[in-house]
């Protein structure tokens, strides 16, 4: 099974001023959510964030902000427990008029855009905001896709313990570069070069 860009939404949790400089291998992960970010516009795969006490933790780099559609300041440390899945999965409007008193051909066509299931996440830390939100979603029947070089927590053990868990739980662990081919699927595509200058 390979991501599809049409299907997909990226979800970066908590990549906060104030947090990033007691996280493990912090420069690096930051870079790779900068390029999800920036792939994500290319492929009009909307972007979301996500802010734990930003009183507190101070808010995502004003660069990483600024590709997002909307970042969501929190204090659970799950994102879905503070609205994030209404975001992700707004509610569908109830269709008006009585569509079924017409025959099919005079029905009008749905406008419904295919619901975009697959989240891929990346965020820190990984062992506490990331798998809690990651779970959640699970649990709301989203495909959770776990970028794995975009996501650290302050020790390495505690990352590599949260990427155990989601893996058993049925996320599925990827790289920024899979995600970015994936979405892309053909060097043919008008945005391959911009993505592979992103990856370089």
């Amino acid at each position: 099974m390979l991501l599809e860009s049409e299907l997909s939404q990226l979800v970066l949790v908590d990549y906060q001023t104030r947090l990033m400089p007691a996280i493990f291998e912090a420069p690096l992960v930051l870079a790779n959510a900068m390029r999800l970010a920036q792939v994500a516009q290319l492929m009009q795969v909307p972007v979301w964030g996500t802010e734990q006490n930003p009183s507190k933790l101070g808010e995502n780099p004003p660069e990483l902000r600024a590709l997002c559609q909307r970042t969501l300041a929190k204090m659970q440390f799950s994102g879905v427990e503070e609205g994030l899945g209404e975001w992700l999965r707004p509610p569908v409007k109830a269709p008006t008029g009585n569509a079924r008193s017409l025959p099919k051909h005079l029905q009008k066509p749905s406008n419904t855009p295919t619901e975009r299931s697959s989240i891929v996440i990346a965020g820190c830390e990984a062992h506490v905001c990331l798998m809690q939100t990651a779970l959640h979603l699970l649990e709301d029947e989203f495909e959770v896709w776990v970028v794995t070089d975009a996501c650290s927590s302050r020790t390495e053990r505690n990352r590599d313990a949260a990427f155990d868990r989601l893996a058993g739980a049925g996320a599925e662990l990827v790289t920024t570069e899979m995600v970015a081919f994936e979405w892309l699927r053909s060097a043919e595509v008008p945005q391959f070069k911009a993505v592979q200058a992103l990856i370089k």
